[in-house]
């Protein structure tokens, strides 16, 4: 992504070895920049913002768990817990989202 791409020039990370072409570099997953003299042209990208959140939709819920696991057992596994409505899991994993 583009934006994975924006990177203070001083704050840049070399990717590449000297002298790597742009295409070279995007092919090892690498943003290219070579408007700034003297910092690396070929640079790894920033990392993307991720969180977790326990999805709202109880129909898409992933079960983490088994029945009857208690509130804590399932916090502890690191996955989401909501006792209703009946029928789904009521401990689940998270979905990951991009900020």
């Amino acid at each position: 992504a583009k934006c994975q791409c924006k990177v203070v020039p001083r704050e840049r990370k070399n990717c590449g070895y000297p002298g790597i072409s742009a295409a070279e570099c995007k092919k090892i997953g690498c943003c290219f920049n070579a408007s700034v003299p003297s910092v690396p042209w070929c640079y790894s990208p920033k990392q993307k913002k991720v969180k977790k959140v326990c999805p709202t939709d109880p129909y898409h819920r992933i079960n983490c768990g088994y029945p009857g696991i208690k509130p804590r057992e399932c916090t502890r596994k690191g996955c989401c817990f909501r006792a209703h409505p009946a029928g789904v899991p009521w401990c689940f994993y998270h979905r990951t989202v991009e900020e």
